[in-house]
């Protein structure tokens, strides 16, 4: 018990000093955060502590878009990915100045088109420029002020840069990156892994069997990040990798939570009522494998979480499968 209060009082001295470090001194901004569930909510916090004008905007709040819109600098859209294609319409009709920055925080892909975020604002709002932020951010946590880090990518160094001024602080480093497409992909694609690693916890397979899966899996990330456009370094660093890590041990992942859940023998719809949110990766696997089929890219885990989800197979099942494949070099498949 004294070690426990020991370790807790270190770690409130750490977090009074980070949050006190080289505030970051940027020019106010006012954004428009879309999405008020946990995530935009907590995206609203970070850019709140630097002094930021924050205006939130979620279906189930009593303002309008147009209201939210109005004189914004830069635009956050948090929303659930079935929300993204309706909500880019909307902004679209209403209009916006080409001044706006928009920065994507949704990790999903679209059901009818197979796009990620980014593209669905890139193709709406072709004169704007477009970030996407992602990393190992379990919003929980963040919210508890541990701390945390993250990733601002764009074409545009400028856009990257002042998107990146406006989280940063001492409890949330931000980094730049110029992959955007890979920035986006590692997000998307690790929730897929993080069922699987919650199968494989929830079947009690040890570190040995964990330590496996997730070194594959980072290897069929990259696998289709880099045919899909992204640069190979972005899966190793912290949108690809650090995500991973995050979300594929952590029962703050929903996804994992899925994965584990079926492996404990829940059906599908019980667990995904059980959570408070949206699961991107069941939605994200079904469409993974439509691109994977379409563009012929191997993706064994990734199929097998899709024969799971689909009630195709079991979770032993699953693994067996896995385990069964041919021999073969290590790196055979990613290069």
């Amino acid at each position: 018990m004294v070690s426990q209060i020991s370790q807790t009082d270190k770690r409130k001295e750490v977090i009074k000093i980070l949050d006190s470090a080289y505030p970051i001194s940027t020019e106010k901004a006012k954004l428009a955060i879309l999405g008020a569930g946990a995530w935009g909510s907590t995206l609203a916090k970070l850019a709140g502590h630097n002094q930021h004008e924050i205006h939130l905007w979620s279906r189930s709040l009593n303002i309008s878009l147009e209201e939210v819109l109005q004189d914004v600098d830069i635009i956050v859209s948090a929303i659930s990915m079935k929300g993204v294609n309706q909500t880019a319409e909307k902004i679209k009709q209403i209009g916006l100045p080409e001044k706006v920055i928009i920065v994507t925080a949704t990790k999903g892909l679209d059901l009818e088109t197979t796009r990620t975020p980014s593209q669905i604002w890139e193709a709406d709002f072709p004169n704007h420029l477009i970030v996407v932020l992602s990393g190992p951010n379990l919003s929980k946590e963040i919210d508890n002020k541990f701390p945390a880090a993250t990733v601002v990518a764009s074409k545009n160094t400028a856009a990257a840069t002042t998107v990146q001024k406006i989280f940063a602080s001492g409890l949330f480093r931000v980094y730049s990156s110029h992959d955007p497409i890979g920035t986006e992909l590692g997000g998307i694609l690790k929730n897929v892994m993080a069922i699987a690693s919650g199968v494989c916890d929830g079947l009690g397979l040890g570190t040995n069997a964990k330590s496996a899966l997730l070194t594959r899996a980072l290897t069929e990330m990259i696998r289709i990040g880099t045919h899909l456009g992204g640069q190979t370094e972005t899966f190793f660093g912290l949108s690809g990798l650090g995500d991973m890590l995050a979300t594929c041990s952590s029962s703050l992942s929903r996804n994992y939570r899925v994965g584990y859940g079926l492996a404990q023998g829940k059906s599908l719809s019980e667990i995904l009522e059980e959570l408070q949110g949206t699961a991107e990766g069941v939605n994200t696997t079904n469409i993974l494998i439509d691109i994977a089929n379409r563009e012929k890219i191997a993706v064994p885990i990734s199929c097998q979480v899709f024969r799971l989800l689909n009630g195709k197979i079991t979770p032993e099942e699953a693994i067996e499968t896995l385990m069964e494949r041919d021999l073969k070099p290590e790196f055979s498949d990613l290069f």
